[in-house]
């Protein structure tokens, strides 16, 4: 029997797949990947007899019925999704359907977009005396969202809110996000693309953005970061102050 490997890609730069996910592209004689998202240059590591699915135009049947074609005939199969797959990623009726089947596989975890942006943004999601806690969340669309876990619900934690698959509804984002707490001054950044070449960064605060980006062509493949973080005072780590003793260091105060 062949392999399966669920590999994370990566946010778009095609060195920020993981070393484990460039080998197994490497060593694939089948690869399916998700062509309306993954950068073709991460098919730049696969042998050149490599057979290559794009599943942006395939059914889930379609997808396992390849997989379990190239199983039977002892071929090692990658199946290559955006970003980390765990995250919005549509693997788990891929995974469960390939347990039905008895087809072993393992996944292989990759950088997600929401820390490509912040890498883009140059900012830690995490600040001492602003918040500790970052909610990855998207606003109802197509694919509803339980009450308990609207914008609106969630913006009463007023912590840093990583906002995936919601451009096209910004104003109803912004919107929500005020009824719920944050205030109509509190930062927001935008990040279309991060990692990928055109990658483009927008800032503003939850009363501007929507005229900030307005006309500039700003769709598919970004990311909303909504955070009182963003700019903000805070306070330095504990961590390496000098006066704050831990396992590997005495207070030198």
């Amino acid at each position: 029997m062949g392999s399966v490997s669920i590999v994370g890609a990566g946010p778009g730069d095609p060195e920020l797949i993981t070393v484990k996910g460039q080998r197994l592209l490497a060593e694939a004689d089948v690869i399916i990947y998700a062509g309306s998202l993954v950068p073709k240059a991460l098919l730049d590591y696969a042998r050149e007899d490599c057979e290559i699915y794009n599943s942006a135009s395939m059914s889930l049947p379609e997808v396992l019925d390849t997989i379990e074609k190239a199983v039977k005939d002892n071929k090692k199969v990658v199946r290559l999704h955006t970003g980390d797959p765990s995250i919005y990623g549509a693997i788990q009726e891929q995974m469960d359907a390939l347990s039905e089947k008895g087809i072993e596989y393992d996944v292989v975890p990759g950088v997600s977009s929401f820390l490509a942006t912040a890498a883009a943004l140059k900012q830690e999601y995490t600040l001492p005396g602003v918040t500790q806690t970052v909610i990855i969340t998207r606003n109802e669309g197509r694919t509803p969202v339980p009450d308990r876990e609207s914008l609106r619900s969630l913006a009463a934690h007023k912590s840093t809110m990583c906002i995936f698959l919601s451009i096209s509804m910004l104003s109803e984002v912004v919107e929500e996000l005020i009824a719920g707490g944050y205030e109509p001054d509190t930062p927001i950044a935008i990040v279309q693309r991060a990692s990928w070449p055109e990658q483009r960064i927008f800032r503003g605060t939850l009363s501007t953005i929507c005229k900030e980006i307005e006309g500039k062509g700003v769709d598919r493949t970004t990311m909303i970061v909504v955070s009182h973080v963003l700019g903000s005072d805070y306070e330095l780590s504990r961590l390496y102050a000098p006066e704050f003793s831990h396992g590997f260091r005495k207070s030198s105060i």
